[in-house]
């Protein structure tokens, strides 16, 4: 028992994950077999890319073909019930903190319009204002303006104004909603809370309160401007694999409250410029990449921060060539690149050494600075009004159409 415990406490030594804080041991990496093993979620192999493609007709997003979505809990089910002709809605959300979002962020809302491209259903996006009042120092009304900050962003993703509602828990909650929230706090103990979340006797019971706020979009009924009368609607749930302890609890609660157990695809973490020990950091603006950087900030940021696996001189790159497994600039083409034929050409010249460590960081420059550019002039188009209009309460009588 005593072994076992050792060993346990070790593991979580290694590397700290939850929706708060992501860490290694020693500035490592990630061990994501482990985050399975510890979480209980499954791999997303290749038949789930080949079965959305043959459902959709659609090619699969460059995020789902080469694994950046790379674990599950129940997605079969959900393309099982698709393949029956029963539709699902989509829910994401954003703990609005920064002003401005960094390229990690954005990650989840690209992947989220793609589903939604391709399966046709609507969209819940859940902005927890109140979480974040309570975790950083912010003001309610800092939270509120932050919120409506980064709908701007959300939007500006290309979202389906017909099949999307944006929500702010300072906005919304209560009704239907609250009464969900209730009876998942009734079904979820102080231990049990606790035990998935680590809070400690020093958290303010905001803290310990909050887990319901986040579990209940998961259930049709939270929204009955929306999903009346459509309590079986089942709901998928793309995001990172931070955020999976709050869904292991709204899974546990779910079937006792007479609703299904969401389904989630989780993402790997977009790593920091400097390496992939964790995610990106809203406190360290040269940990990353931001939406609202210039094409300078972004080749100054690329050439001066981002770690690479190239070696220290010329010669013995061209001898001994990149280590590609450490190397950022190959991490973020991965991400972003949407050509594989381009991609996998870059990883084998400069594996073998024959492209070098700069070729590489300026091919990597021109991809963010055009994805970068691309949504700036998107988020310049989204109006006040328009912010509105994704989060006014309303039906969305197109939503499945």
């Amino acid at each position: 028992m005593e072994k076992t415990e050792d060993k346990n406490q070790q593991q979580e030594e290694e590397q700290v994950v939850n929706p708060w804080e992501v860490s290694a041991k020693d500035g490592g990496k990630i061990d994501y077999d482990k985050l399975i093993d510890k979480f209980g979620c499954q791999r997303l192999d290749q038949s789930f890319v080949d079965r959305v493609q043959r459902l959709t007709s659609r090619p699969p997003h460059v995020f789902l073909r080469r694994g950046v979505f790379f674990a599950h809990r129940d997605f079969n089910d959900i393309l099982d019930a698709y393949e029956r002709g029963e539709k699902f809605y989509l829910y994401t959300g954003r703990g609005p903190s920064s002003e401005a979002l960094h390229l990690g962020h954005l990650i989840p809302f690209m992947f989220t319009k793609y589903l939604q491209d391709a399966f046709k259903v609507p969209l819940v996006i859940q902005l927890t204002d109140d979480e974040k009042c309570m975790w950083k120092n912010l003001s309610v009304e800092e939270c509120q303006r932050l919120a409506r900050e980064n709908a701007k962003d959300i939007i500006a993703c290309g979202f389906d104004i017909s099949k999307t509602f944006i929500f702010s828990d300072f906005d919304y909650v209560g009704g239907a909603f609250y009464k969900n929230m209730v009876k998942v706090a009734k079904c979820v103990t102080y231990n049990k809370v606790v035990g998935i979340f680590g809070f400690t006797g020093e958290d303010h019971i905001g803290k310990v309160s909050f887990p319901p706020v986040q579990a209940v979009p998961s259930f049709p009924s939270s929204f009955p401007h929306l999903f009346s009368g459509k309590d079986n609607l089942r709901c998928l749930i793309p995001c990172a694999i931070d955020q999976d302890p709050y869904f292991r609890m709204t899974r546990d609660v779910a079937p006792r409250i007479g609703y299904h157990k969401p389904a989630l695809i989780e993402s790997l973490f977009f790593p920091a410029l400097q390496g992939e020990n964790g995610k990106m950091s809203a406190s360290d603006p040269n940990s990353a990449i931001y939406v609202t950087d210039s094409a300078k900030d972004i080749k100054y940021k690329v050439n001066k921060h981002a770690f690479t696996g190239g070696q220290e001189s010329i010669e013995k790159h061209r001898q001994l060539g990149a280590n590609l497994e450490i190397d950022i600039p190959i991490k973020y083409l991965n991400f972003f690149l949407e050509d594989d034929a381009e991609l996998e050409h870059i990883k084998k010249e400069y594996g073998a050494g024959r492209m070098l460590t700069g070729e590489v960081k300026k091919r990597l420059t021109e991809v963010l600075t055009e994805l970068v550019e691309r949504h700036r002039r998107a988020r310049a188009a989204v109006t006040d009004e328009m912010v509105d209009a994704f989060m006014a309460v309303r039906p969305l009588p197109n939503m499945f159409d």
